[in-house]
């Protein structure tokens, strides 16, 4: 088995959320080799990491022992969790731990680890024991049998959970009907989409570029993956006994957006999206944010106009003042939200802030040129020229933020 020469920390990979098709340090393809990479992504969970190594380190030295590697990931916790994990290394050879300073989420925390991995197989599992260790085995069998992808199900037999609420429940059982709607090739191959707890092999995903939203990764694995062959495995979903529950509305948020993302990039959209190499569904999310613009822009036009009583100039500056801002806002949480994830510094947001409103007064100036050259030059119908203006300046808004607010190509 590889063991640490040393406890120092893994080195973080930048760029794109791609896993390397070989280990990035292969070893010998002998009986020392490792099998399994199992990635623990962690944030604030200094009383339950220890634990958890002591658990799964006993578990898989019982089952795989020497073929097998634990990668803590810790998204530089306030209560130093990746200390607590570093400090563990001489005593579990197999331990290997990341710190992130840089990124947040826990989607891209497994995907880092997997990054760092050496092994054929990779998993992951949650930091807080909500997850039995013990399915790990069941699991690790499938995979043996030839599954590209294991899954830990709350929803088959032996699945379920400990203490739901019914509203939980519901949200739950709602999620996994919306996903059979908007993307049944996907959804359709799993019961328990929502799923942190599963194996699959590295060939499957391997030089395939991830790009998940929120919490769940296992919906990106299935949608741009190369699996085959899918098993199940029913397991019991307990609640935490320390620290405390992540779980938020905004994961369910998330989850639609993860949904609407991977339909857009997986169907006829998304093939002619890669036919013409332009982001359609970046474009048409951009499109309804500047369409709440408009409501935005005329809402505050109003109150200003007739509660304030401000005079027409200022109205005007100020209502599109605001519009901007709301604009931004939108686009920084949603239209780019995978680029804005990695940039989190209020600095960076507000230089972004800034290109934005400097991009959106060009396209104003843009959008006035054009109107005046259709209309008193060709003679085009007034109307009709200013829907020919808005399109090429929300065309002109999209590709210059694309390239130079948001920086998509240049991203580390």
């Amino acid at each position: 088995m590889k063991t640490n020469s040393s406890n120092s920390l893994l080195t973080v990979s930048t760029g794109p959320l791609k896993i390397s098709e070989l280990p990035p340090n292969p070893v010998d393809t002998d009986d020392n080799s490792i099998y399994l990479s199992l990635v623990i992504p962690t944030y604030k969970e200094r009383d339950n990491i220890k634990n958890v190594v002591s658990i799964l380190s006993q578990l898989l030295d019982e089952s795989i022992a020497g073929k097998y590697e634990l990668i803590v990931v810790d998204d530089d916790s306030p209560d130093r969790t990746w200390e607590i994990a570093q400090s563990l290394t001489t005593e579990y050879p197999q331990l290997r731990v990341m710190r992130r300073q840089q990124e947040r989420g826990l989607s891209s925390a497994v995907i880092r680890g997997w990054q760092a991995a050496t092994g054929s197989v990779l998993g992951v599992i949650d930091g807080d024991l909500q997850h039995p260790p013990e399915v790990l085995i069941q699991l690790l069998h499938n995979i043996e049998q030839g599954a590209d992808l294991a899954v830990a199900s709350r929803h088959v037999e032996g699945g379920g959970v400990s203490s739901w609420s019914v509203v939980r429940r519901f949200l739950s059982r709602g999620a996994q009907l919306l996903g059979l709607v908007i993307l049944p090739g996907v959804l359709g191959r799993v019961t328990d989409p929502m799923s942190g707890y599963f194996m699959v092999r590295r060939s499957a995903i391997a030089g395939v570029t991830l790009n998940p939203v929120g919490y769940k990764i296992l919906l990106e694995v299935i949608g741009r993956g190369k699996v085959d062959q899918v098993a199940e495995v029913g397991y019991v979903f307990c609640e935490r006994k320390e620290g405390e529950s992540k779980v938020t509305w905004k994961q369910y948020i998330d989850y639609i957006h993860h949904l609407v993302r991977l339909r857009l990039s997986t169907g006829k959209v998304g093939r002619l999206q890669r036919k013409v190499n332009f982001p359609i569904g970046r474009f048409v999310r951009f499109g309804f944010v500047g369409f709440s613009g408009v409501f935005v822009d005329l809402t505050v036009f109003h109150l200003l106009r007739t509660v304030i009583h401000l005079g027409l100039t200022r109205s005007t500056i100020l209502s599109a003042g605001v519009a901007i801002v709301n604009n931004f806002l939108w686009n920084d949480i949603w239209t780019f939200s995978d680029i804005s994830q990695r940039q989190r510094a209020s600095h960076q947001r507000f230089k972004r802030f800034l290109k934005f409103s400097a991009v959106c007064l060009a396209g104003v100036i843009l959008q006035a040129l054009i109107i005046n050259f259709l209309y008193n030059i060709l003679e085009i119908n007034q109307y009709l020229a200013k829907l020919i203006a808005i399109a090429v300046a929300t065309i002109w808004n999209f590709w210059v933020n694309l390239k130079l607010s948001w920086r998509v190509t240049d991203v580390k």
